[in-house]
């Protein structure tokens, strides 16, 4: 299934001479406010208990996006704290623009990954009955670090047999806006390190409402690897239910080209629909780490920076969890107040995840999303 249209010489050569250093900052010490913020209060949300969603007036940060606040040390070693700036959104550009070529594919509510079309298959795959999960993609991504505007695409291309550098035929684009006029997000919170959650408005009818809620979740051991993965949404009668899960395991390649290039057999990465699950056991317990979070409730930005409010403790069951390959699960969680909790994490090492939250009103409206860098606690051996 790969696919290229320039040599891997030439892909390598342009690594070498781009290719991004890891994160290097260091944490300040936490201030006496974020000192007091480090209390844990259990929630009885099922499946998840935190202390994210119900902070207390006192530790909930004004909308603004040049709020900054000191930022707590990471008890995760091995794993520095992205610091929110004053240029927050200049270096959030910096680290998320650039070419991101992957695979991708799409999951259903159990976590079982959904063929591709007969129609794309090539005809040697059916004959071998080889089954075919996976896209091969391409995200050219590039972001204005002036004026907070973002665009990004999401290519499907062609699967085809071997490296056929001359069958690079495009699928399917699904261009995203965010910013300015062209905005099409009825949500988007960044961070620094060029993580981001947005809300995408699908459909509206009078009875039903369709949306797309993504988390890109960056490695923070290594920022030339990230997921992309995109719960899709259905809400009707006041019902919110999961109608299916896509995921994008994707490595920056070098500079915005607007794909023009394409990683081909150069790709560092391989399809992995079909490989196995992650298992739960390493996803439920109790957890705990630096969380960044933003309020969207009374804001009316919707383009907003997640702001550092210092450590939280969390309890996660299996419930409504979604095990999916590379390490990685999602969930989708009503809670009693009829809000619902959006949750996608990614276990990039043992015992320790990046994970992010979106919790939406009972009209499926964005109220607030949070990143949090996690670690098991002792509590789970």
């Amino acid at each position: 299934m790969a696919l290229a249209s320039a040599s891997a010489t030439s892909r390598t050569s342009i690594l070498s001479s781009r290719a991004r250093t890891p994160l290097n900052i260091v944490a300040p010490p936490p201030s006496p406010r974020l000192q007091k913020l480090r209390t844990f209060h259990p929630l009885t949300t099922p499946g998840l208990r935190c202390s994210s969603f119900s902070l207390s007036q006192q530790a909930r940060l004004p909308s603004t996006p040049c709020a900054s606040p000191s930022i707590a040390g990471s008890p995760i070693p091995g794993v520095e704290v992205p610091e929110s700036t004053i240029d927050a959104w200049g270096e959030f550009a910096r680290n998320i623009s650039g070419e991101w070529d992957g695979f991708g594919a799409d999951f259903s509510i159990e976590g079982k990954p959904i063929e591709l079309p007969e129609s794309v298959v090539p005809e040697a795959y059916r004959e071998w009955e080889v089954k075919v999960f996976d896209w091969q993609t391409q995200c050219p991504t590039l972001a204005n670090a002036e004026e907070r505007i973002l665009d990004y695409k999401t290519i499907k291309l062609l699967p085809t047999v071997g490296c056929e550098a001359d069958a690079a035929t495009r699928y399917s684009i699904d261009e995203r806006c965010v910013g300015e006029a062209n905005n099409k997000a009825s949500a988007f919170a960044y961070q620094s390190s060029g993580c981001y959650v947005s809300v995408w408005p699908m459909e509206d009818k009078v009875t039903d409402k369709m949306l797309e809620v993504e988390f890109c979740l960056i490695s923070p051991l290594d920022r030339e690897s990230r997921v992309r993965i995109t719960q899709v949404i259905h809400v009707s009668n006041n019902k919110v239910l999961l109608k299916g899960v896509r995921v994008f395991c994707e490595q920056w390649y070098g500079p915005f080209r607007n794909g023009d290039q394409l990683g081909g057999c150069a790709i560092r990465d391989s399809a992995f629909a079909s490989t196995p699950a992650t298992a739960a056991s390493d996803v439920v317990g109790v957890w705990q780490g630096p969380t960044s979070t933003v309020d969207f409730h009374c804001s009316q930005d919707k383009l907003l920076e997640l702001m550092e409010v210092g450590v939280q403790r969390l309890a996660r069951d299996d419930s409504n969890l979604v095990l999916l390959p590379k390490q990685l699960w999602c969930s989708l969680r009503g809670r009693e107040n009829g809000e619902t909790c959006s949750e996608a994490g990614w276990l990039f090492d043992n015992g320790r995840a990046i994970t992010s939250r979106c919790i939406l009103s009972s009209d499926a409206e964005a109220k607030e999303i949070s990143i949090m860098l996690e670690s098991a606690s002792l509590d789970n051996v």
